[in-house]
């Protein structure tokens, strides 16, 4: 988890591993519970009523609280009305996940994000240990994204390590980490829906489904940890095109004590990917986020090259392209069953110590 430069995401919401084929009713006169994390880093718990057609959500790291009506839009989103502009709008796969845009997220309820909600399920610790898998990290600071690799021993200890692209803007560069935490840092709750870890900036809080995905909330962002591919090829059925919401920051660049400046935006996209493997995302008004062909990242020397100045894993399942013109782009494209995970960094070249910057990242459902 790394979780300075690691939050991981998380995004295993629609991460449900259904077919393109598959029909998703919502079930009538049923509340549907779930635990969210925020890209700036909160813990929250919702409810939809789906017969009052209500969101109830409670906030355990700024204290928001509140029931607030939806309606539904023409293109299956929820379209919030909360008064306190907390939640504004959400996209979910009933009972199974959701991803809802935040206007007043971060412990100082002040920050634009993303939540990902996972259905409440069983998870402790025991649930992924003996396992490694592939992991996201989205934030609202220090460059946005990582990408990288979790195991957890049979004894509950975690290792981790990431790639970090904000880090070739370091000096020196250095966009690899990577570290440890002990079982012991880990407590159970007693709801058994989720465990905490202990670490020197606070504590996280890990949930998940029975079948290989979590999410973590740290105080630094979203940490998404999914199962790792049985090959690191790119497979044709993933093919489509898949509707998302992202979160964007524009011309970004950092400042003292972590603060980054630059202008959030949250929103719907398009993805279109080709069986080619040729990948074009686009936002609600058309306009081209990036487009590329997609390569494994066991294929990608700057990433993985099998040696130990760069990651330690292959990542088999994770996918990337790199542009290069007046500026760099660097996107990461995974698919987990019938929804697509994304991410970009992209600043200009050479990169430049304290230079500005661009990303984006989102989930999106065929």
């Amino acid at each position: 988890m790394r979780v300075a430069r690691m939050a991981v995401l998380a995004m295993a919401c629609f991460l449900i591993g259904c077919n393109s084929a598959t029909k998703i009713s919502v079930p009538v006169n049923t509340v549907r519970s779930y635990n969210a994390t925020a890209s700036v880093g909160d813990f929250l718990t919702i409810s939809i009523d789906s017969t009052a057609q209500t969101i109830t959500y409670k906030n355990y790291t700024n204290g928001e609280s509140g029931t607030v009506p939806y309606t539904m839009n023409s293109d299956g989103t929820y379209g919030i009305s909360d008064p306190d502009g907390n939640l504004l709008l959400a996209y979910e796969v009933p009972g199974t996940a959701m991803m809802i845009e935040a206007g007043n997220a971060g412990p100082n309820r002040d920050t634009q994000a993303l939540f990902t909600a996972i259905e409440t399920a069983p998870a402790s610790v025991s649930t992924f240990e003996g396992q490694s898998f592939n992991y996201l990290q989205f934030r609202t600071a220090a460059g946005g994204v990582s990408l990288g690799t979790i195991s957890i021993d049979a004894s509950g200890n975690i290792q981790h390590a990431d790639y970090w692209p904000f880090g070739t803007l370091q000096q020196p560069s250095d966009p690899f980490d990577n570290g440890a935490f002990s079982a012991s840092s880990i407590t159970e709750d007693p709801s058994g829906d989720f465990f905490s870890l202990a670490e020197s900036s606070g504590t996280d809080y890990i949930f998940g489904t029975q079948n290989g995905f979590f999410a973590v909330d740290t105080g630094a962002g979203t940490i998404l940890g999914l199962p790792k591919a049985k090959s690191k090829s790119f497979d044709p059925s993933v093919a489509g095109s898949y509707k998302a919401i992202f979160y964007k920051k524009a011309t970004a660049q950092m400042g003292q004590n972590n603060a980054e400046s630059g202008t959030p935006q949250e929103g719907t996209a398009t993805l279109k990917v080709g069986a080619n493997g040729l990948v074009t995302i686009t936002d609600g008004q058309g306009n081209t986020f990036a487009t590329g062909t997609l390569a494994a990242i066991a294929d990608t020397p700057y990433i993985y090259d099998g040696t130990p100045k760069t990651l330690p894993d292959p990542l088999w399942g994770m996918f990337t392209f790199r542009t290069s013109a007046a500026s760099q782009q660097d996107v990461f494209v995974t698919f987990q069953g019938n929804a697509v995970i994304f991410s970009s960094f992209q600043t200009a070249l050479p990169p430049a110590q304290n230079g500005s910057y661009t990303y984006f990242y989102g989930v999106g459902l065929k």
